[in-house]
């Protein structure tokens, strides 16, 4: 395996002040580390297909949209004036799947990854290569009609009514798709992981701690950092 290593600094992420007011109980768990990507690998796809099996057993499709931490993301999509029908959340849309018996998409270690945390959580997760981010913060706002956003394998996405996270050129990251420019890749070496608790901070430490024992394992993760992100502050935490 390649080393994979170098200098992290915890990317600084902030919540406007119109996302506070329409999201009050919004807790962001900001992850970052030094990570080894890797084609598809075979035992992580072993615990997504487990997953799966246990979604199928215990979930029927109209109970999805009732989970606490996706209805929550789709009660923010409501009142910032989107329709969370036609622009699902991805932890919906990917039990969705599961329980439409639809196969889910094989992309790469890190990226398999992460849906197995949503999956399994029920948080939308953003997951960004630091290196392509520019100007090293982000801030939480809404998208705007006509802004130009390239949703990862969907094309030019409607973002307008959407949380959206910008860095220094533009958005790069929804609750429903990340957009192309900072997607990861085989190359990354830096991960940075937003879990978006639209419900609160209940679950969200235990979806954190999932998340880094993944990581752990499959992309032998170090230096890893994690915060906790309200519009009022950020607090450095140990997983």
């Amino acid at each position: 395996r390649q080393m994979c290593i170098r200098d992290s600094s915890m990317t600084n992420i902030s919540i406007s002040e119109e996302i506070a007011t329409a999201c009050p109980d919004l807790h962001v768990l900001v992850l970052s580390c030094d990570v080894c990507n890797s084609e598809p690998d075979e035992r992580l796809w072993q615990e997504i297909a487990d997953e799966e099996k246990a979604v199928r057993e215990t979930v029927k499709l109209e109970q999805i949209n009732k989970w606490l931490p996706i209805q929550a993301t789709r009660q923010a999509y409501k009142r910032l004036g989107k329709d969370p029908n036609r622009y699902r959340p991805s932890s919906e849309a990917l039990r969705r799947r599961i329980l439409r018996e639809l196969p889910l998409y094989k992309v790469d270690t890190l990226v398999d990854l992460i849906n197995l945390v949503s999956i399994r959580s029920g948080y939308s997760i953003g997951g960004f290569d630091v290196d392509k981010i520019a100007g090293g913060s982000l801030v939480l706002g809404v998208g705007r009609e006509g802004e130009i956003y390239h949703g990862i394998g969907r094309g030019e996405l409607n973002i307008a009514g959407l949380p959206v996270y910008r860095d220094a050129v533009g958005g790069i990251g929804t609750p429903t798709s990340d957009e192309e420019r900072t997607k990861i890749g085989l190359d990354t070496t830096h991960l940075l992981m937003i879990i978006n608790g639209y419900s609160g901070l209940e679950g969200l430490e235990a979806a954190g701690k999932y998340a880094v024992g993944l990581l752990s394992k499959y992309v032998s993760a170090i230096n890893m950092e994690a915060e906790l992100v309200t519009a009022k502050d950020r607090t450095k935490i140990a997983l």
